[in-house]
């Protein structure tokens, strides 16, 4: 096999690079750029799911653990 040199070489790197974008953009990109979008449809397909009634163990749904409670001075 010969060795690509020049805009061969360039061209292969190009092509590379361009197809990991291809494949990387709808998979990461799309969903940062149309937060709205992936919301809505996440919201039609757990439309019917009560989070109780499907969680393993009965274990509590999940809350943040990190959520402060507001003060009554505030």
């Amino acid at each position: 096999m010969p060795r690509l040199t020049g805009w061969r070489y360039a061209g292969l790197i190009g092509g590379l690079i361009g197809a990991i974008g291809l494949a990387i953009y709808p998979i990461i990109i799309d969903p940062m750029l149309n937060v709205e979008k992936y919301k809505r449809i996440q919201e039609q397909t757990r439309a019917h799911i009560k989070q109780e009634d499907i969680q393993p163990g009965n274990m509590k749904v999940w809350t943040d653990p990190f959520d402060r409670k507001k003060s009554q001075n505030s």
